[in-house]
């Protein structure tokens, strides 16, 4: 089979491989739809494992399933997280899903004709598609679990007013939740573009990253956020969410700048404040779950962020085009099209 093999951002190569065949539990999926992920291009963050395949955001279909698999058959069609946690660990009964160390299997890369889905996985980590989402809308489902996750450890609820810091895809999803949810909405990017887009998928104000945002969000709202939500490395934009938390309000760290950097945090300022400091990582199976029910019900429209499909000899040229961030939000890897 074919797979695109990432070895740096500026090294990705199209290269055949073989075919894996299923053992006991495990099965054997076509990729049909694999999303690149905003991390996928965080070379600090991959580079201790290269060369390696990415792609963990997927829409497949089932080829072949091992003994022992009952639960799903050829044809089927699935979503398949990442990694699994334990769900009996420590961890995993305080709700830490994501921090479980137990079960070591990840998914294979999606950036592939194939997949051999370990076992661990298919037990509980596999979920059926409804008939109205499509193998596209599929790749929507982990990063809009972590947009869930998130948003429920901030405690997000009605009436809050949350600042969302950047408006790429992390925030243009945390846009569209934190409307569904009724919160009155103000995001930012230094690029017009998506500050066009964040207006129309239900930002009530959108303000240039550039700018002083915090003027703007106290003319605009008349006070503070409730929550800033930092979807962006940028060091600047760390800053801005110290200037513009409310007190006791939060500030969820959903991307951190690069190892080596040091943040200063207002401690002394924060304290009397009472302001919390949340950081989240990934999502676990209840976050998948609702996740999966509002894409099903049409609660979060996703189609609308969707810019880009390319077939796999193409992985290169989707990596340039987000890496560049001009033109693209979500970009789709679609295996078994020329």
């Amino acid at each position: 089979m074919k797979a695109s093999i990432w070895y740096n951002n500026n090294d990705i190569r199209l290269e055949e491989v073989p075919t894996p065949s299923p053992g006991q539990g495990e099965m054997l999926v076509k990729v049909i739809s694999c999303g690149i992920c905003g991390s996928d291009i965080v070379e600090w963050y991959r580079l201790p494992r290269a060369p390696l395949i990415q792609g963990h955001e997927v829409g497949v279909e089932v080829v072949e399933t091992g003994p022992g698999v009952s639960k799903y058959k050829k044809g089927d069609r699935l979503f398949i997280a990442p990694k699994v946690p334990c769900l009996k660990c420590s961890y995993c009964l305080k709700g830490h899903y994501p921090q479980c160390n137990v079960i070591k299997d990840r998914l294979p890369g999606g950036f592939a004709e194939y997949i051999l889905v370990p076992k661990d996985l298919v037990l509980n980590g596999t979920y059926l598609l409804p008939d109205n989402v499509s193998y596209d809308q599929a790749t929507f489902i982990e990063p809009l679990a972590c947009v869930v996750r998130a948003q429920r450890l901030a405690a997000i609820e009605e009436g809050q007013t949350l600042l969302i810091l950047g408006s790429g895809i992390s925030g243009l999803l945390h846009i569209k939740l934190a409307r569904h949810k009724k919160c009155k909405v103000i995001a930012t990017d230094i690029n017009q573009r998506k500050l066009e887009l964040a207006k129309s998928y239900g930002a009530d104000y959108v303000a240039d990253a550039a700018s002083d945002v915090t003027e703007q969000l106290l003319h605009y709202n008349g006070r503070k956020a409730d929550a800033v939500i930092v979807t962006t490395s940028a060091m600047s934009a760390l800053k801005q969410a110290w200037e513009t938390v409310d007190m006791g309000g939060v500030v969820v760290l959903f991307t951190v700048p690069e190892p080596g950097k040091d943040v200063v945090v207002p401690v002394n300022d924060f304290w009397r404040k009472e302001i919390r400091i949340l950081t989240s990582y990934y999502c676990g199976p209840p976050d998948i779950e609702e996740a999966l029910d509002l894409i099903t019900n049409r609660d979060i429209m996703v189609d609308d962020l969707i810019t880009h499909r390319l077939p796999l000899k193409d992985t290169d040229k989707g990596f340039k085009m987000l890496l560049d961030g001009s033109e693209s939000l979500k970009i789709i890897i679609k295996p078994h099209e020329s």
